[in-house]
């Protein structure tokens, strides 16, 4: 009887420890902000600090994890546009030469996030764009989207994609640092300063010349007449009637040294 009693005192005393145990190793931290966490990263690369810390950080993270912290197109635009010119930054201050293949580049599985590598072609066209076919001119979705890209790209194509991400060429745009509180704003500043930079009018010939980005995905800009809806609403034309669009070269010099600040 005695025995029996002990064996059950054991028995009782070893499940409580591992109950214990349990408690004390569940994770009470508080969940990662990812938004921040890519917000710093721009900060300290600007500033010369060193962003191992940050980079392991994204690399360790799980899928689930990154999914389920960037909920809203916001946090996603926000935080992959940021990832998206930090990593240019890393990759080519290290290395510029990758930049004389750019095809190869864009295509190469070098960014380590969430247990992946993944490339620039990945996170531009596969989340940012919701899985349109790099060469598809805007107009054509990929067939098979791989979990990676399905968990985590927005719902909602934005054409001003197009005027914040730097891909490291002169006529890239600036980079900046995005916070999903004011992204609308940001976004809107950024495509009508990228606009006035690459938008020239001949008001003799009644031609308006903008960036060959508006041909290179004419799906997510949608006809000529939506193009001129939108300089339109930025002010570059007073009106969208009575000329013809025309687009200029693309300078791809290799320009690092591109930021701009939101005032």
């Amino acid at each position: 009887m005695k025995t029996t009693i002990l064996k059950q005192v054991i028995l009782f005393l070893s499940v409580l420890l591992i109950s214990v145990q349990g408690e004390a190793q569940t994770d009470t931290s508080e969940p990662t902000n990812f938004n921040a966490l890519s917000e710093q990263l721009l900060t300290k690369i600007k500033s010369g600090q060193n962003i191992q810390d940050i980079q392991d950080i994204l690399k360790n993270t799980s899928l689930e994890t990154l999914s389920t912290a960037l909920k809203t197109d916001t946090e996603k635009l926000a935080f992959w546009v940021n990832i998206y010119n930090a990593y240019i930054q890393i990759i080519l201050t290290d290395k510029p030469e990758l930049f004389e293949d750019r095809g190869a580049f864009f295509k190469k599985k070098q960014i380590a996030i969430a247990g992946n590598m993944v490339s620039f072609d990945k996170i531009e066209h596969g989340i940012i764009r919701k899985s349109q076919w790099k060469l598809g001119l805007g107009k054509i979705r990929k067939w098979f989207p791989n979990k990676f890209e399905r968990a985590l790209r927005v719902d909602e194509r934005d054409f001003r994609i197009h005027f914040v991400l730097n891909c490291g060429a002169k006529n890239c745009p600036p980079v900046s640092i995005y916070t999903p509180d004011n992204l609308e704003a940001q976004f809107d500043m950024s495509s009508r300063n990228y606009l006035i930079k690459t938008t020239t009018y001949d008001n003799e010939k009644k031609i308006v010349t903008i960036s060959p980005l508006f041909k290179w995905f004419r799906g997510d800009f949608g006809s000529k007449n939506d193009i001129k809806d939108i300089l339109k609403s930025y002010a570059i034309l007073a009106t969208t009637e009575k000329f013809s669009i025309d687009y200029g070269d693309y300078d791809w010099t290799l320009d690092l040294d591109n930021w701009a600040d939101f005032n």
